[in-house]
């Protein structure tokens, strides 16, 4: 056990070493870490109850999402029936359910036998959970009834905010914040923290749109004025401008291309007017079907719309075939960023409701660094005195082996760019008494093979042999408490969870390699007939 070949002991510094210098980048400031290069701008971020920041939670709007699903089935009843050539009458939705007037009475079993395929059962990667997403009643008279289920419901709403999880973190992301806090609370509810971010203003304007962006044509049989005394025609709908002064608009409902096939959106200012701009691009069947639509519709207004508001309707003078164009409608550069940043996150599912904001000040954050640092040196201090006096030149080793596992436990973290918080400070700081005990473990093995009548070496060598077992159990339940607390837990308990699980992997290294290293170095150079412990 004492015996280390040239390579291994070299490794094992080389090990040590290189993951402590993963730590250089914390002891720099910020502006000269960003002239270093890319791979060695890692460094720790503080979270937010050490550095402050914004503090939102956000409620995905179930009435919005209910609402959808009522429309999809809608249009699929639509589509059913006309695929099975069956006319129909009084296709609309109710409440919470859909109804359809099938004409023919020879029609009816055929149209229930469609409709019933329309319900399909729910699950997910575990099977089927017995339930439904519609439940297909007949009236009676031909009027069949398509209610939409609450577990297809509550379905819907958690898809939605799975997807919302991720547009907001895009959005939250464009803005240049690091490490953002994004995580689900509940059914329908997303926890948005940003550290570091003390005006959450425009954050919150970010993220309470939708950015749901159509590209529809607009209704020239009836004027803004007669449609807005209740003459909107059924497929099509009065919206408002969102530039002031409101200007109505009379807008088909059908959709020539939706916002989800664009691939890129970028500010810039249009080189006529020197206006801000946003200039976009269309994937591949984007592109295809704002060509066809343009081709069709030469001389004709078509309106661009955002979150049910017409940003502009210009005429189309050409057909548009590049796949690619530009909205304007007296942005300013702010405005255009901030869209642009919207058009590239993507359209949030539903929209959300912020229903709780806190600004957390800098200086609580100031204070608790302050002691955590208190409670870690003071403790450290402890520790070190205790080794010394306890087990005298090996406390010494172990002494230096801990310094070395804290540097390490950093370094790694570092690496990861993960955020210290709080609740990660207490994990090091345990960190450090587990380190601690291992080397006991060790030397009171040494202790009892002393007593034993073995000679100093070879009671060094037992008493690293024999502890190995005890070390791995004790660290290897400890481990699994970590792991546990990072899948089950959520925020503080995650940052103790990892900062407890690396120190637990650097522990097992440097008792195991380190000290062992340093003690058999000490046994080549002195060969010792006695142990000072």
């Amino acid at each position: 056990m004492l015996y280390f070949s040239r390579w291994k002991a070299l490794g094992i510094v080389l090990t040590a070493l290189a993951v402590c210098l993963c730590a250089i980048p914390n002891f720099f400031p910020e502006s000269t870490v960003k002239s270093w290069p890319k791979w060695a701008q890692r460094h720790l971020v503080l979270g937010l109850d050490l550095q402050g920041g914004s503090h939102i939670l956000l409620e995905v709007d179930s009435n919005s999402v209910r609402k959808d699903k009522l429309d999809q089935v809608r249009d699929d009843v639509r589509r059913v029936l006309r695929e099975a050539k069956i006319p129909y009458t009084g296709l609309s939705v109710r409440v919470d359910a859909v109804e359809v007037r099938v004409s023919r009475d020879s029609d009816w079993p055929t149209a229930l036998t469609k409709l019933r395929e329309l319900s399909q059962p729910l699950g997910g990667l575990m099977g089927s959970s017995g339930q439904r997403s519609l439940e297909v009643s007949d009236a009676g008279g031909g009027l069949f009834r398509l209610s939409v289920t609450q577990a297809a419901i509550n379905d819907r709403i958690r898809q939605s905010v799975e997807q919302s999880i991720q547009i907001v973190e895009r959005r939250v992301n464009e803005l240049g914040t690091v490490e953002p806090l994004i995580q689900r609370q509940g059914l329908d509810r997303i926890l948005v923290q940003v550290p570091g971010l003390q005006d959450p203003t425009r954050l919150k304007e970010l993220l309470g749109k939708t950015a749901k962006l159509d590209f529809r044509m607009v209704d020239n049989t009836v004027s803004p004025d007669q449609a807005s005394r209740s003459n909107v025609p059924p497929d099509s709908e009065l919206l408002m401008s969102a530039q002031s002064p409101k200007q109505p608009y009379v807008i088909k409902k059908q959709v020539l291309v939706s916002g989800a096939d664009l691939t890129d959106a970028q500010p810039g200012f249009d080189q006529r007017t020197s206006e801000p701009i946003v200039s976009f691009r269309f994937n591949t069947s984007g592109a295809r079907k704002f060509a066809a639509a343009t081709t069709e519709n030469v001389g004709l207004p078509f309106a661009i719309v955002l979150d049910n508001e017409v940003i502009s309707a210009p005429v189309i003078r050409e057909p548009i075939t590049g796949g690619s164009g530009q909205i304007s409608g007296n942005f300013t550069v702010q405005a255009a960023n901030d869209l642009a940043i919207l058009l590239r996150a993507g359209a949030l599912p539903a929209p959300l409701t912020i229903i709780e904001e806190r600004t957390v000040g800098p200086g609580l954050g100031q204070d608790s660094i302050e002691k955590g640092e208190m409670a870690a040196y003071v403790g450290s201090i402890l520790v070190i005195i205790f080794m010394l006096l306890t087990y005298r030149l090996f406390g010494l080793f172990a002494n230096l082996a801990v310094a070395i596992n804290v540097a390490m436990i950093f370094g790694v973290l570092s690496l990861l760019n993960a955020t210290l918080t709080l609740p990660g400070i207490a994990g090091i700081v345990l960190t450090v008494g587990i380190a601690v005990d291992s080397n006991v473990l060790i030397y009171e093995r040494i202790r009892e093979e002393l007593r034993g009548g073995r000679t100093a070496i070879s009671a060094i060598d037992a008493g690293f042999k024999r502890a190995l077992a005890t070390i791995l159990d004790s660290n290897i339940t400890t481990f699994i408490a970590a792991a546990v607390l990072f899948y089950i837990g959520t925020g503080p308990v995650r940052g103790f969870a990892v900062t407890l699980g690396i120190g637990i992997l650097t522990t097992v290294f440097t008792a195991f390699s380190l000290t062992r290293l340093i003690v058999a170095t000490w046994v080549w150079w002195k060969r010792p007939q006695s142990v000072p412990i």
